[in-house]
Parts: structure tokens; C-alpha cells; sequence
């Protein structure tokens, strides 16, 4: 008598292997093109099997801020200057973010109130009350925070990938009308992100340590 075909045994689900197929599909598909049901479809089960690790979608995307958070890696150094720790800091963050662009438009307007994410804030905002009065030290970081993050958004879901009008103007007529604009755009390709965000980023570091100076110097 010939034996039955076995069923294949499925790879058991976890938290991690939920969150690792949750992030490929979010890059696949984009996030309008994520849910539930396709996540579990790639994972070879039924959403509710989902659910029993995340009760919700919204628990799923909370535990993928707090997975972006830990790929950032260790926080700078203590060894190193305090400036140079800020440096570090915003490489780190920018690299986190950018990694996963199509999740990044979620972390990036999402408020990071989970507790991984808010340990990470209260480090940040720390580093700068080492050198800098609280109220001060607060809006140096969320400037800080507007450039690192709108640099991210433009690097993932900005200018280089968004919509074009209707009727785009004709080359030769860039190059006539609008010189400045057309001379520019072959610094507005990806792979001149690296060189604008690090000249933005010594730009902002140079204005930090000015204003650190004044504090000392006004005692």
C-alpha cells in the first residue's frame, strides 16, 4: 500500500519572524499595501494566528518603531567628545531611519511613545542638557530632530520620488528658462545624499558649538 504524502510541517511563527516578514513586505509593497492578511499569507498562516503575538496591527507597528530602534546600534560612545558624540548620534539615526524607507514615513510622523523609543529620546535629549540649559538643550534637539528626519523623508519618499505635474517642461526649456534649477538637479540624485546630508550636518554641528560657546562664556 503506498504511504500517504505528508503534510509539510510549517516553521513555527514568533514575535521575530512576524516582525522580519512584516518589514520585507512593508518594503515590497509599500505600507498601503500592507496588512494583516497578506502578512500571514507570507508567512504560510491565518491572521488570527498573528494576532495571538500582536493583538493588533497597531501593536505589529509599535514593535517595528522598537525594531528600527534597536538596528540603530549602540549609542556614541562616552569616550568620545561631547560634539562629536552629536555627530555620531545623527549618522546613527539617519542611517536607522533610511534603511528601511518604506517604513520610514510611518516612524517618521509616528510618536515615539513606546518605552525602547522613549528610553532612546531620553538619552538624545540628554546629550545635549550635558552642554546646554534644558530649555535650550530641548529646542537644539528637536531642530536637530527637523533636519535628520526631513532629510530621511526627502532621501525615502521626498523630492527624488515623489509625483511629477501634469505636463513636465521640456528639457531644452529648463536648460533656457531656469538654469539654476536644471544645473542643480545632478546633486539632487541618490548618490549625492550622502555629501548634502553630512555638509547640512557640519553646518548644524558648526551653529551647536557657537552656541554652546556663548552658554560657557555667559557662564
Amino acid at each position: 500500500m503506498a504511504k500517504a504524502a505528508r503534510t509539510p510541517v510549517k516553521e513555527p511563527l514568533s514575535r521575530e519572524r512576524i516582525e522580519a516578514a512584516a518589514l520585507e513586505l512593508i518594503e515590497a509593497e509599500g505600507l498601503d499595501g500592507f496588512s494583516t492578511r497578506k502578512l500571514a499569507a507570507r508567512l504560510g498562516y491565518e491572521a488570527m494566528s498573528i494576532y495571538h503575538y500582536f493583538p493588533s496591527k497597531g501593536h505589529l507597528m509599535d514593535a517595528l518603531i522598537d525594531h528600527v530602534i534597536d538596528e540603530m546600534g549602540n549609542f556614541p560612545e562616552t569616550s568620545l567628545p561631547w560634539l562629536e558624540r552629536v555627530r555620531v548620534l545623527g549618522r546613527i539615526v539617519r542611517r536607522g531611519f533610511t534603511k528601511r524607507p518604506g517604513l520610514f514615513v510611518f516612524v517618521a510622523t509616528h510618536r515615539m511613545n513606546t518605552r525602547k523609543a522613549l528610553a532612546f529620546l531620553d538619552r538624545s535629549i540628554a546629550l545635549f542638557e550635558l552642554k546646554l540649559p534644558h530649555e535650550l538643550a530641548v529646542r537644539t534637539f528637536r531642530s536637530v530632530s527637523y533636519y535628520v528626519v526631513g532629510a530621511g523623508l526627502d532621501e525615502t519618499a521626498g523630492y527624488a520620488r515623489g509625483p511629477s505635474t501634469v505636463e513636465p517642461v521640456p528639457e531644452d526649456v529648463m536648460r533656457r528658462d531656469y538654469p539654476s534649477v536644471f544645473a542643480a538637479g545632478r546633486f539632487f540624485t541618490p548618490a549625492d545624499f550622502d555629501a548634502t546630508f553630512e555638509l547640512g550636518w557640519e553646518l548644524m554641528l558648526t551653529g551647536i558649538a557657537a552656541l554652546v560657546r556663548a552658554q560657557e562664556s555667559n557662564g
